[in-house]
């Protein structure tokens, strides 16, 4: 049981460390050896299924990601490049599927553990990394096995791997190469470290520490995006914990109040737009992001119901996508904004069935976060910070979601998966699991508390 375990752990490590950090593997080792990584991680999930052997119950299962990813693999069929929606298909297929063998093979606490560890990595490695180029190279350093043609000419900037500009204050790129990427990364570190040291599964000075590098990671990308998406998730947090402290009795006027701000927000986004945009540092297009939009909305209306087909990235091989969206020598293979990408890929009809995933595990993880745990029995349990976890990971994937389309590849949207099917499992917590034929030596439970409650959503720590 205990190489059963250990070979878990690496495992879920690596499977996750690849989805967050793709991009490190293609420079490092090309489109093959990326390939041959995910191919491992893949076989790596099947093995666990078939050695877990977790219980399937239908109804634990959210309905909604079934129907999206048969209403992407059925749209091969109308597909205006087939072979593109073909390769997109098996791609989302093997990362729903690695996403599905994490939670149902590891707990919740599990999982977040291995999460927090592959983050970890992300953000040491890149700090190393940008800290050898600052030192050693003093200036920008591009892939080992670019993709594209290497000229005397001047390249755009987005190509390279690394910027070199540590020592200069940023932006920087880590292993991912890109900074918003890695903005994200930082900050998702900074919801799951700190809701670890919040719970006390931690300790104090190694959870601190690992909050100030993400924290220092974070503002050295330099990422606006990021940081509007840093401002929601605080605000839902605020929000949560009034909740809490009402609650379910008095709940009305928490929303009233996070309706009326929403309302005011977008009021003053509204009048004071170009304002904010200097402040951010941004163009008054967001970047080039209108035009990108507006193609892409042109390109849906001609086919709104069902799309164009499923792709998830967009692949610059095939038409419409080889031209869509050009930016100063750069071809952007994404709508930067996930619910036009999916609406021109799958139509209005995808666009229902992804919106589905999102409120349901948005629904399932506020009320996880607000409500009091219960016990067997129906008594209240006391409230933890580690409830908190699913709900601020689904609201930063929505923020981010609104001017990037990364919660529809890699790890957008194995954490999307992963929030969707553990807080739908959470609501049948109480039932009971038919008998196990065989033990279970992968899932390696936490220990009950002595009432016989299980509590997987409100400890990170495996005691």
């Amino acid at each position: 049981m205990g190489t059963d375990r250990r070979w878990i752990t690496a495992y879920a490590t690596f499977a996750v460390f690849t989805l967050l950090a793709g991009q490190f593997w293609r420079n490092l080792l090309g489109w093959w050896g990326f390939g041959i990584v995910a191919g491992l991680v893949l076989i790596g999930a099947v093995v666990l299924l078939v050695q877990v052997r977790p219980k399937w119950i239908w109804r634990r299962v959210p309905k909604s990601t079934l129907v999206f990813v048969l209403l992407a693999t059925l749209s091969i069929a109308w597909s205006f490049y087939p072979g593109a929606s073909a390769l997109g298909v098996a791609i989302t297929l093997a990362t729903t599927l690695t996403a599905v063998s994490l939670v149902l093979c590891l707990s919740w606490t599990q999982f977040v553990r291995r999460l927090g560890a592959a983050l970890k990595w992300v953000l040491g490695l890149s700090l190393a990394f940008e800290l050898w180029v600052a030192i050693f190279v003093g200036g920008p350093v591009l892939p080992n096995f670019p993709d594209f043609e290497v000229t005397g000419e001047q390249l755009p900037m987005a190509f390279y791997w690394s910027r070199g500009l540590l020592f200069d204050g940023g932006p920087i790129e880590g292993i991912v190469a890109n900074r918003n990427l890695l903005g994200m990364i930082a900050l998702l570190a900074l919801i799951v470290f700190g809701a670890r040291l919040a719970a006390g599964s931690v300790r104090r000075f190694p959870g601190i520490a690992w909050i100030v590098v993400a924290g220092g990671v974070m503002a050295l990308t330099r990422s606006a995006t990021v940081l509007l998406v840093g401002v929601i998730v605080v605000v839902a947090f605020a929000f949560a914990l009034w909740a809490r402290r009402v609650g379910p009795d008095r709940r009305a006027r928490v929303y009233w109040t996070a309706a009326a701000s929403l309302a005011a927000s977008v009021a003053l986004v509204a009048v004071f737009w170009g304002r904010l945009l200097g402040a951010l540092g941004k163009s008054e297009d967001l970047t080039g992001r209108f035009d990108i939009w507006n193609s892409v909305i042109g390109l849906a209306a001609e086919r709104p119901w069902f799309g164009w087909g499923w792709v998830g990235y967009w692949v610059p091989w095939v038409e419409p996508f080889d031209d869509l969206a050009v930016r100063k020598g750069v071809t952007y293979l994404q709508a930067h904004n996930a619910w036009l990408d999916v609406w021109m890929q799958l139509g209005v009809i995808g666009l229902l069935a992804f919106a589905s995933i999102v409120i349901g595990a948005l629904w399932r993880s506020w009320f996880l976060a607000v409500d009091r745990p219960m016990d067997a029995a129906g008594q209240p349990l006391p409230h933890s910070a580690a409830a908190f976890v699913p709900l601020l990971l689904v609201v930063a994937l929505i923020g981010q979601s609104l001017a990037e389309s990364r919660i529809l590849v890699e790890s957008g949207w194995m954490l999307l998966i992963a929030v969707a099917w553990s807080t739908k499992w959470r609501q049948w917590e109480h039932e009971p699991l038919p008998a196990d034929p065989v033990p279970l030596p992968a899932r390696v439970a936490l220990p009950a508390p002595a009432d016989g409650t299980t509590r997987p959503f409100d400890t990170l720590d495996e005691r």
